[in-house]
This record gives structure tokens, sequence and C-alpha cells, in this order.
């Protein structure tokens, strides 16, 4: 990525009108504003390179390979993020989405649409600052204001359930954005999460808010969100894209797109799949989270608790067989037990994001240690 960057930089010098005297990134001054495109800093929650368009999550060559639904879904920028450092007294954000659909009816444009922002605090700790809130296709918008003096790091999260073709972050004319310092050698591989709508961020109220950007800021790791609304499905098209990732975790969460028959089927096949390329790399497996009306809905528990049976029972299987660095996450925990967690019964709020992520770091967090 490093690499990347110089020549990037390169290639818009000749738009940009000024180079700042301690800046090495390129910027275009506009009404006294310094607007910086953030691909010069390194965005996050990428696995490939060689993409179609810039912000997508599979490589180009995965077009007609995997399925129309899961190739078209992954044009949206779910768990992309881009880390910088600045003082900037003043921070704006401007982006363009591919999408003119800002918002589902039980998902607000925050997080459909909108850019989320962090910053770091004295003691090290991730905080969040704004939310950028989308109105139109190309958004132009100050996030923060009266930002006390300071060079501090930042982390902009970028829309969940629509895609961009641009991303500036803007700073007052003097100031300056320099890019982020790189992750600790033992903490720059990626957490990779296979999954299904919930993965892919409904319905949390802003980019921030999804359970796989809580445990990347909780861990200071980078994080690759795989999660297809509704197509979440174990396939093998899928998971051989998955195995080319130098992945810290593969974090299996599509039990939610599958019946039980389907789930006894496929899970050993994507183990085994995924064993081939990384014999050493933990897999975690994910449980069904559990329908919030389940306790009134007899179907809704019937499915689930098949689901259930089905993951335990692979997976059982799987370790009697030998299989290593194997981990389950049961499904109970996910939403809570008091029905709060979801906006429908079946996607988490921002509340059962939180729990998801508690109940994910249970697992996750002692095999990063």
């Amino acid at each position: 990525m490093r690499s990347l960057i110089g020549l990037f930089a390169v290639s818009l010098l000749a738009s940009a009108p000024a180079l700042g005297a301690n800046d090495s990134l390129v910027f275009k001054e506009q009404d006294g504003i310094r607007w910086y495109d953030i691909r010069q800093l390194g965005v996050e929650g990428q696995g490939w390179t060689e993409n179609k368009s810039l912000y997508d999550r599979l490589p180009a060559r995965a077009e007609g390979v995997v399925r129309d639904a899961v190739w078209n879904l992954s044009r949206d920028s779910a768990g992309m993020c881009v880390r910088f450092q600045a003082d900037p007294g003043t921070l704006h954000a401007r982006w363009t989405l591919t999408k003119a659909n800002l918002a589902m009816p039980h998902m607000a444009a925050t997080g459909v649409s909108g850019v989320d922002l962090y910053a770091k605090d004295d003691k090290g700790t991730w905080r969040w600052v704004s939310v950028g809130r989308p109105t139109a296709q190309t958004n132009t918008q100050k996030l923060a204001d009266g930002i006390p003096a300071g060079n501090r790091e930042w982390l902009l999260y970028l829309p969940l359930y629509n895609g961009v073709t641009s991303v500036e972050i803007g700073v007052p004319a003097g100031k300056t954005v320099q890019q982020a310092p790189a992750y600790a050698a033992d903490h720059s591989r990626p957490i990779v999460f296979y999954g299904t709508s919930i993965t892919h961020g409904a319905c949390a109220s802003r980019p921030g808010m999804v359970h796989t950007a809580i445990l990347g800021r909780r861990y200071g790791r980078p994080v690759i969100n795989l999660g297809f609304s509704g197509n979440g499905r174990m396939e093998p098209e899928v998971t051989a894209l998955l195995a080319e990732l130098d992945a810290a975790i593969y974090v299996i969460d599509c039990c939610p797109n599958l019946s039980g028959n389907e789930t006894a089927e496929r899970t050993r096949p994507l183990v085994d799949q995924l064993r081939k390329t990384r014999p050493d790399v933990p897999i975690v497996l994910v449980e069904d989270r559990v329908y919030t009306d389940a306790w009134l809905i007899a179907s809704k528990k019937a499915r689930n608790d098949g689901n259930h049976a089905a993951l335990k029972k692979s997976f059982d299987e799987l370790i009697a067989a030998g299989t290593k660095q194997l981990y389950y996450v049961p499904g109970t925990p996910l939403l809570g037990d008091d029905d709060e967690g979801a906006v429908d019964s079946s996607h988490p709020n921002d509340l059962g994001f939180m729990r998801q992520a508690d109940a994910f770091d249970k697992v996750l967090g002692p095999l990063l240690k």
C-alpha cells in the first residue's frame, strides 16, 4: 500500500494547486479548505488491489465467478475505513455515493450511506466524534469544529450499504493531514469476516457501530468485512477468495442465510477448503443468532434450533477428525436475552451489535493474545 501511495500522489500533482511545505500528500484547496483524497492515506478493509472500482470489496476477476448477487453486494464499501493524523481545528468530509437510495425502511441513512468519525483520546482509546449525514449522492459536511489544538489520530468509516466513488477529508487552509502510523507487525494481519446482512452491517445506525468495526477498534487491527446481505452461503467460490487473504483469523458467520440441512452440507467443505491453503490460521464458526421473537414464534425457534444443532455437529465431527485451530461462537448470547437487541427480530440494532462484539470477543480475544 505504501508504494502505491507515492505513485498515486504523483498522478495527482498536475491537478493539485498547492503542496504544503511539510506535507508529503497532495491536496486541492477550495474556498479555504484543503481536500485530501483518502486513497493517499491507505484505505483499510480491502483485501485486493486489482479492483474494478476503487472501493470494491472483491477483486475484478471475481465478477462472473461468484454469483451476481454476491458481486453486486461487494460493490458496497462495508467495513472500509481510513486512519490519519491531523491537528485540524475543523474537520470536513466530502463523499460521492454510487446509489441514489440513501436509506432502507429498517436502517437509517447514516448507516446505509453515511461516514463515521472517531478520534483517539489522550489515553489512546478510540472515541466517537461525529457522523456524516447523507442528503444526496454527493455530500459535503463539516464533521467537527472547535477541536482543541494537538495532533491526534483519526478514523473515518465509509458507508455500509452504499458504495462510494470518492471520499475526501477537508481541513482549513494552512493545516495538513498525514498518514497514520502503520500497525505493529504483530497486529498487521486482518481479521476476515465472511457472513450475511448482519456482517454487512444491517441495521447499525452508523458505520462504526457494526461489531466488526467495534472489534477492529478494540483490538487495534485491520478488519476485512465480507458480509453479503442475504447471500452469505458458504460458497466455494467465495471461500477460494478468502483463502487468498493472509488473515489473522477467519470468522465464518453464514448460518442466518442457511437452513440446517445446508449448514450440515457446507460447513466441513468450507473448513477443508480453507485448511488446504491456510493450515494454521484459526477458523471461528459462528452459530445463527437467535431471533428475538423466537420465544413466541415456534417456526423461528425450530429454525434456530435446527441450525445450531447442524453447526455444532459439523464442528464436533471436524474436531474428532483432527482439525486444529477451529473454534466456536454460540448463537444464544449474540443479541442478548431480553429481546431488545434487534430492529426486526433478526438484524441487530446498536445494542445488539455491542452485545455481538462482546460475545465474539470471548473467543477472538484469547486467540489474538
